[in-house]
């Protein structure tokens, strides 16, 4: 792990890509392989195609860090903003909005969103915390009362606000890893994200692996029948244990390794519970199952728990070392 720690920031990049992808690569041959068998088994056939659609949103993923982490923390943070506003669009798309909205909806898109990336951008961290849970939600339903709609108004104001925290609040914690400043650490943003990615990516496929598997009940089981909090214990620690086999490439020791990975995966599988919630109650099973009626193209789903985990992580880290 010393001689990982002393290579140069280029050749800490290459050796985690070159991993990266390799390990993508191989999956991927061994799940085209396996879904190339034929089987009458109709729930494993389908179990085998969810697999090789999670792994094209993976290697996406992968493709776009690699941009991101090329181009620049300038770049990087506008792609994040990017995704913010389709997944906000998913979001709102599926929800219940009327004709009074409509302020309130150009207000979280085009101005919260972007100002909320700015600060970010910019490094001033402590408006950026605060920005959206205070400001923000003070001004989306004084605009929306002046839309002069009562109807439903408290539901529709709190479908707004809780899309503009998730998908614009959440995911914003994402490219604010890239600019945080630790000493004896500096140009090594990016592998912050990278980790981020990784453990969360690492604990969703343990919990939905162990929730197949195990025979407990569910936590909850009028929105997931495979969440259990075994399952959701595993998880969070297969999250950890990625996170400890990373630590050489981030500020932390091992054990603080294990605990931040831990603490971002708990909480990106708990928040893909909670959008699990939201799906339930929206009567879909997927953000992007009615792609001819909203546009949506699943993309939420895939960023679900990574808007979750990034605040925790985020302010987690600033927290413990002060930077």
């Amino acid at each position: 792990m010393g001689a990982l720690r002393r290579l140069t920031v280029e050749q800490q990049v290459g050796l985690l890509f070159v991993t990266l992808f390799g390990l993508l690569a191989l999956v991927t041959i061994v799940a085209v392989l396996r879904a190339l068998r034929d089987d009458t088994d109709a729930e494993a056939a389908a179990a085998r195609r969810a697999i090789l659609h999670d792994l094209r949103a993976v290697w996406v993923g992968a493709v776009l860090f690699w941009i991101a982490w090329a181009s620049g923390a300038f770049v990087a943070t506008l792609l994040f903003a990017l995704v913010s506003f389709i997944a906000l669009r998913e979001f709102i798309t599926l929800t219940h909005t009327r004709r009074g909205d409509h302020r309130s909806l150009i207000a979280a898109f085009f101005v919260v969103l972007p100002v909320q990336y700015v600060l970010a951008g910019s490094r001033s961290f402590n408006l950026f915390s605060v920005f959206i849970p205070v400001y923000a939600f003070a001004a989306l339903p004084i605009l929306g009362a002046l839309g002069n709609d009562p109807t439903r108004f408290l539901e529709r104001t709190a479908k707004i606000q809780w899309g503009t925290m998730v998908c614009v609040y959440g995911m914003s914690h994402a490219p604010a890893l890239l600019l945080l400043d630790f000493p004896r650490h500096e140009g090594r943003g990016a592998f912050l994200v990278l980790f981020l990615v990784l453990v969360v990516a690492a604990a969703q496929v343990a919990q939905h692996a162990a929730g197949k598997r195990l025979r407990a009940l569910p936590a909850a089981r009028q929105i997931s029948r495979s969440f259990t909090w075994q399952a959701w214990g595993l998880g969070a620690l297969a999250g950890g244990f990625v996170g400890l086999l990373l630590y050489w490439a981030t500020p932390f020791k091992a054990g603080q390794a294990l605990f931040m990975g831990f603490a971002a995966s708990g909480a990106g599988t708990l928040g893909e519970l909670v959008m699990n919630a939201l799906k339930r109650d929206a009567g879909v099973r997927h953000w992007g199952g009615r792609p001819t009626v909203t546009g949506a193209v699943g993309l939420l789903d895939r960023v679900a728990p990574l808007c979750f985990a990034a605040p925790v992580f985020f302010h987690s880290v600033r927290w413990y070392f002060g930077v």
